[in-house]
């Protein structure tokens, strides 16, 4: 058909001279028709009867298969098309498929890199005329859409609506239009048309393909006018502003946090309704956003594609790369302002800081503990669950946590990458090397505020912080004992099931570990590898020496709180105070008679079983004890270290020495 009617501005041509008239309108900006609810304005009549079912919630075109209405019938019958799924228009570049000729030719112009709609005030371009009206309003900070039921104003006619007419048949979370669903789907579908020339990463929407091209040449024309920080799109600029207002416009409506964007507030929503509508199809553990899904997937693939260029070691996060790089350069730009200790995150520092301001604000549902950080709850929990989701895939063994599984595989490779720059010394971990490097420059950056002494580790130091504070949290549900470590818990636990896995193959007196033979077995061999710089005695355990260099110094820093006696130990402490108590909490099961230390019920035993494991090597009397052994080999060796300063006697024990210093008196 013949179009006579020609526009003077563009060349466009119209069948009827009430067409061009309209189509002026364009060029003119003259809006004639104005909603009398909202005042918006429209170059034709037709439009606004359309907008007003807006505000009327009229939707006079329902799809006659789910039923859903609509304003208009052009989108009923693009609509359609999802369940027809027909999409007769190909794109030669692509092969993508479009529904209408005009959606087709809007998409060439991604090939093409045509942006016919410029912004009149900063000149950016746009492939929609729809899309340039709404990034002017960011220049007038207009906002022409009201909401009736809480009164906030909105640039858009679509943000606000809570109406989620189509529904994901996969997941069953509903959008606001059928693009967005469509959009959606191929998160589920995996299905990623949009590649990038450069390095053919693949995108599930045009607009994440655009931003991410700019990753490649690094323009970021949008500048901060406050800090200079230039960035990609003006959406990041806007939510960027934000930080300088300090404004966050979108409130939680379960704990009233607010955040800077409304992707931030969705997210945040599913802690409060447990929503996690992304799942692993390996071990079926959901997460509350995809990137954290991706991420994850990768502890079953085992993919680690951000490589260390000093170590090889790799990793699964391009941040988690970040943070390991300081441990060869030593960079520890988030410093402490109580103590000075410095970190490679913001996060490690804010859950340090918390050490010294004594906050712990995570609390175990079982057994009401608390943590500075969720992720220590999260692995905590663990010991009451039995969950132990990484598992090695050499021995099967199963661990709480994916760094203890790597620390594990180390084993089967005895790799060590980490090696000590002043001793050689090679570490499992960048953990332990870092550790380890303090034995060698003496910082000891942990301060107990009671008694000034210091500790190498913040675990260390809070153990130790329990002398002071009585805690004990492990308690024994036989005896009802209390201990401050984990660990001297289990230990305790083997002396009630008589459980004794390490035996002496001398006197096969048995122990709970390892070390604890190694340390006994020095009874038998003589070996005292630790020794006294002041008068040469000689001991078996470096704590002994340490407890026992306090006889020098005077130092008794363990202070009972009734009597006022001091002891240079924690555990003499402990055994003083039940003096005072009363309490003796380790009985006989032959006699009933109670002892307030367990070494003194072991020696008691031996009265009713007749063992005396300690045995002279001269005459071979033995012993119930190794101290009433190590007196007797006095009479052998005429050894007699306790001397009368008035006559010069010696004795060979202390309470002979007592007992003769009163014929003096």
């Amino acid at each position: 058909m013949e179009k006579p009617w020609k526009c003077g501005d563009c060349g466009k041509r119209f069948r009827f001279p009430s067409q061009l008239e309209t189509h002026r309108r364009s060029h003119t900006g003259e809006r004639p028709f104005t909603c009398s609810v909202c005042g918006k304005g429209f170059s034709d009549s037709s439009n606004l009867q359309t907008h007003q079912r807006v505000h009327t919630g009229e939707r006079p075109f329902p799809c006659s298969d789910c039923g859903t209405g609509f304003t208009q019938l052009c989108h009923l019958q693009s609509h359609q098309q999802i369940h027809t799924v027909e999409r007769p228009f190909t794109c030669p570049v692509c092969g993508k498929g479009f529904s209408h000729c005009p959606h087709l030719q809007t998409h060439q112009r991604v090939h093409s890199g045509e942006r016919p709609f410029n912004c009149p005030v900063c000149g950016e371009g746009f492939t929609w005329l729809s899309s340039m009206r709404r990034h002017k309003v960011s220049h007038t900070n207009e906002r022409p859409y009201k909401c009736s039921d809480c009164g906030r104003d909105f640039k858009s006619s679509q943000v606000h609506i809570r109406e989620w007419p189509f529904t994901c048949s996969e997941c069953g979370k509903g959008f606001s239009t059928s693009s967005q669903l469509l959009t959606h789907q191929r998160v589920h579908t995996g299905e990623r048309p949009f590649t990038c020339s450069e390095c053919g990463k693949g995108f599930t929407q045009l607009p994440n393909l655009q931003r991410h091209k700019v990753s490649h040449t690094n323009e970021r024309p949008f500048k901060c006018s406050d800090c200079g920080s230039g960035f990609r799109s003006s959406q990041d600029l806007m939510s960027h502003l934000r930080i300088h207002t300090e404004e966050r416009p979108f409130s939680c409506s379960h704990c009233s946090k607010r955040f800077r964007t409304s992707s931030y507030l969705l997210t945040h929503q599913r802690v409060h309704t447990g929503e996690k509508p992304f799942t692993c199809s390996d071990c079926g553990k959901g997460f509350t956003q995809l990137t954290n899904l991706r991420t994850h997937q990768r502890v079953h693939t085992g993919e680690r594609p951000y490589n260390c260029s000093q170590c090889g070691k790799g990793f699964t996060q391009s941040s988690h790369l970040l943070r390991h790089q300081r441990v060869h350069n030593q960079e520890r730009p988030f410093k402490c302002s109580d103590c000075g200790s410095g970190f490679k995150s913001s996060r490690e520092l804010i859950i340090h800081q918390r050490i010294h301001t004594g906050e712990r604000p995570f609390s175990c549902s079982h057994c009401a503990k608390t943590f500075r950080a969720s992720s220590h709850l999260r692995i905590h929990q663990r010991v009451h669950t039995g969950e132990r989701p990484f598992t090695c895939s050499v021995c099967g063994k199963g661990f709480t946590q994916s760094s203890s599984l790597q620390n594990h595989n180390l084993t089967h490779t005895n790799e060590r990458p980490f090696k000590c720059s002043d001793c050689g010394r090679d570490f499992k971990s960048s953990r332990e090397l870092m550790l380890h490097q303090r034995t060698h420059t003496g910082e000891r950056p942990f301060s107990c505020s009671h008694c000034s002494k210091r500790f190498r580790t913040s675990s260390h130091l809070r153990i130790h912080q329990r002398v002071h504070t009585g805690e004990r949290p492990f308690t024994c549900c036989v005896c009802g004992k209390g201990f401050t470590h984990w660990n001297h818990f289990l230990r305790h636990q083997q002396i009630h099931t008589g459980e004794r896995l390490f035996i002496c193959s001398q006197c096969g007196k048995g122990f709970t570990r390892s070390s604890d033979l190694q340390t006994h077995q020095r009874v038998h061999t003589g070996e005292r590898p630790f020794t006294c710089s002041q008068c040469g005695k000689g001991f078996t355990q470096l704590s002994s020496l340490q407890t026992h260099q306090r006889v020098h110094t005077g130092e008794k820093p363990f202070t009972c709180s009734q009597c006022g006696e001091g002891f240079t130990c924690s555990s003499n402490l402990q055994v003083h105070q039940r003096v005072h108590t009363g309490e003796r909490p380790f009985t006989c099961s032959q006699c009933e008679k109670g002892f307030i230390c367990l070494s003194r019920l072991r020696r008691h035993q031996r009265v009713h079983t007749g063992e005396k494991p300690f045995t002279c090597s001269q005459c071979g009397k033995g012993f119930t004890d190794s101290s009433s052994l190590r007196i007797h080999q006095r009479v052998h060796t005429g050894e007699r270290p306790f001397t009368c300063s008035q006559c010069g006697k010696g004795f060979r024990v202390s309470s002979q020495l007592l007992r003769h210093q009163q014929f003096h008196e």
